[in-house]
């Protein structure tokens, strides 16, 4: 591993197009698991000036059945969307969650799909698509996250924590924030340079609205960064191309899926390629994603390594995963390979199989919507919420090892 290096991660806040199609994929996968635990969603949304469209394909109990909705089942999913987009925040000329024009194109699962991925017989439930999937921790910050991806989240998460409360009026929903670290012997020792750009209300692109900004997005560093790491040497760029009234769904389109890397470890390991949002735990693009940073992190989190990599590959209709692969880096008290053997004894995974995974984790259940913003990872447990960033397979591993 380099010692000596600069590294940058970005993030977007919730009002983000693409994450506000992000969370609405994401409150149609809990909508329909409340539903029906057992539920097969692929919601894929599509999010522009006054405009909104879901597509993708469904099986669900009660909702969608034999071809057909359930009474009131469209207009609750409707009601679904537009509470998701009021949540947010977006009342807007160019984006209103009232008055945006809705379309819905969800329609039910292919047959094919459904019979390579449903058990039957002596046949498991097999994954419900082919790929390969990443999981990484590292001891750089409390929730073993790389640093540059936690303190972006967190300049975010604390503007729009005061944009709800009143306590940044001039605020709008629509931001993202870069932060970049210098690393000397592995270790983050300053911040270089910082990079927020936030939509706002008139008249804050000049004279003493824009100074107020600047300064409120600073103080929202400070708090947010240890103050070892910021000085007088550390760069600001606050909004830099000026004024930003014009964001959101009305400033740029927005799709499901596509802040993969916001979503998972900032560049700082590999992504597997498929996204999470829209898509239920038989999906192994989100359920084996999971299970590998809950690994990872335990792996961290035992004092085994200070730095881990697991990557899973399936094949969809196939039940156990095709390979499994443990990389520390350099940084493992035991061999890689011992831990790649550790992993394999510990029964109550399943075997890593989709079932496994899903029993072991707890996924079936509407707990997706608060993945779709501010990452997936690095978050705290809570719950039903964010089970795999527990650390209660410390134990099993010390002794499996």
């Amino acid at each position: 591993m380099r010692q000596n290096y600069l590294f940058t991660s970005e993030s977007v806040s919730e009002g983000h197009p693409d994450k506000v199609a992000d969370q609405i994929s994401d409150a149609i996968v809990d909508l329909f698991l409340s539903k029906d635990p057992e539920a097969r969603i692929a919601c894929e949304t599509l999010t522009t000036t006054q405009l909104v469209v879901l597509a993708g394909e469904i099986r669900c109990k009660g909702v969608y059945e034999n071809g057909a909705w359930a009474p009131g089942a469209l207009e609750e999913i409707e009601s679904t969307v537009r509470q998701t987009v009021r949540a947010i925040g977006y009342e807007q000329d160019g984006f209103h969650w009232q008055n945006f024009t809705f379309y819905n194109h969800l329609h039910g699962q292919s047959a094919h799909i459904a019979q390579g991925v449903d058990a039957s017989g002596n046949k498991d439930e097999g994954a419900g698509d082919q790929g390969i999937m990443f999981g990484y921790a590292c001891d750089e910050t409390p929730d073993l996250m790389p640093a540059t991806l936690y303190y972006s989240h967190k300049i975010l998460e604390q503007m729009a924590a005061d944009r709800h409360s009143g306590a940044a009026p001039f605020l709008e929903p629509d931001a993202k924030s870069q932060v970049t670290l210098r690393f000397e012997n592995g270790k983050p020792v300053a911040a270089t340079a910082i990079v927020v750009s936030t939509q706002h209300a008139p008249g804050y692109d000049e004279g003493a609205e824009e100074a107020e900004l600047h300064a409120y997005v600073k103080k929202v560093v400070a708090d947010v960064i240890p103050a070892a790491l910021i000085s007088d040497e550390t760069v600001y760029h606050i909004n830099p191309t000026g004024s930003f009234e014009i964001g959101g769904p009305d400033g740029d389109a927005g799709l499901t899926g596509r802040k993969i890397i916001v979503d998972t470890y900032g560049g700082a390991s590999p992504h597997g390629g498929g996204a999470f949002s829209g898509k239920d735990p038989t999906k192994v693009d989100r359920s084996a994603a999971y299970i590998t940073r809950y690994l990872a992190k335990n792996i961290v989190a035992a004092g085994l390594a200070t730095h881990c990599t697991i990557q899973l590959a399936y094949a969809i209709g196939v039940s156990k995963p095709l390979s499994l692969y443990v990389n520390t880096h350099g940084t493992g008290t035991v061999p890689d390979s011992k831990l790649e053997e550790a992993i394999g004894k510990i029964e109550a995974l399943g075997n890593l199989t989709p079932r496994g995974i899903r029993t072991h984790l707890g996924l079936n259940k509407p707990i997706y919507r608060p993945t779709a913003a501010y990452g997936h990872f690095g978050r705290k447990a809570d719950g039903d919420f964010f089970p795999w960033e527990r650390t209660d397979l410390v134990d099993a591993l010390k002794a499996a090892v």
